[in-house]
């Protein structure tokens, strides 16, 4: 057959080929690895639901921090794991400074200043009893405007403590506005806030709760999106970015590409996605089972969370694919 018909596959002969006309490029910088460090544990302690992941020690969570940044990752975003005797009703264990979220900022930043980029998780529910993200009302209801008082207080903590970027992951309305207006009074005019602007009440954090010791009974349905609901995550995206957020979250990712899409298209602030626990304990235990290549899957799945529009991608495997992406 002969023609000036076009012939796309001219342009896939070669991975040379492939690699000067792809459309989506992924960089090491723009991934960001999520971290958790834990309260009364001498050594790494595995999370059996997240094969690979960890609960780590501050001194463990430091080797594994280097590691991360000697990859070329470009953040890292840290949970912290009280002991259980130290959580209570209104999360008190988040802000103090010997907390353990606290001490393994101070640590991270301590070894590496401003050579990558720190965040906190700026939420209650590690450090309540109840596991809720806020504080309850006498009737078991999360009380926003309380709980908004408590996020101040966490975010000034995680700023002093040495974060540059403090992420409220609550769903509580008016966070953003309520943490810009504390950082700023306490002189942190320059710490980034990254609002998690459409967090949805999903299955796929089940493995999560295992990593955080999560005290949670029932479900947080009251304050986290509707999976059915899409246009609310522009109006969250519109309020957030009114009161002041600097980066914006979609959360999960790989069963929210139309929501990462939704949102890229509707600001020109940098977008975070995050590929959440039951999202890569999928693809690992699949892989586990010899179903699938766990590194090609990985590395698909990122990919396919930047094409949506996310300029940067939380991952747990972070180190190991932007290993990958340098080598390439």
């Amino acid at each position: 057959m002969t023609g000036p018909f076009i012939r796309p596959r001219r342009l896939r002969q070669t991975p040379a080929m492939r690699r000067l006309v792809a459309e989506t490029r992924l960089h090491p910088s723009q991934l960001v690895l999520p971290m958790f460090v834990a309260d009364g544990i001498d050594e790494p302690r595995p999370i059996s639901s997240m094969p690979g992941v960890v609960q780590h020690t501050v001194d463990s969570l430091r080797a594994a921090a280097h590691d991360a940044v000697d990859a070329g990752v470009g953040g890292l975003m840290l949970f912290g794991v009280p002991r259980a005797e130290d959580k209570d009703a209104t999360g008190s264990a988040g802000d103090r400074p010997d907390g353990v979220l606290n001490r393994g900022l101070e640590a991270l930043r301590a070894d590496f200043g401003d050579e990558t980029v720190l965040m906190a998780d700026t939420c209650l529910d590690e450090f309540t009893d109840h596991g809720h993200c806020g504080v309850l009302t006498e009737s078991g209801d999360v009380d926003n405007d309380a709980t908004l008082r408590r996020y101040e207080s966490l975010a000034v903590a995680q700023a002093r403590a040495g974060a540059h970027v403090v992420g409220p992951s609550g769903m509580m309305d008016g966070q953003v506005a309520a943490i810009r207006d504390a950082l700023d009074a306490e002189g942190f005019i320059d710490t980034t806030i990254l609002a998690y602007t459409a967090k949805y009440a999903s299955a796929f954090y089940g493995p999560f709760r295992e990593a955080v010791d999560s005290s949670l009974v029932g479900d947080r349905r009251t304050y986290q999106q509707d999976p059915a609901n899409r246009l609310e995550s522009a109006r969250e995206l519109l309020a957030d970015l009114e009161e002041g957020a600097d980066m914006v979250m979609v959360k999960p990712a790989m069963s929210y590409l139309d929501i990462v899409r939704d949102v890229a298209d509707r600001t020109d602030a940098p977008v975070a996605a995050y590929q959440v626990s039951g999202e890569y304990a999928m693809i690992a235990a699949a892989a586990e089972r010899g179903w699938i290549d766990f590194d090609a899957a990985i590395d698909e799945s990122v990919l396919s969370i930047a094409r949506a529009g996310a300029s940067i991608v939380l991952t747990y495997a972070a180190p190991e694919v932007a290993r990958r992406l340098a080598r390439r």
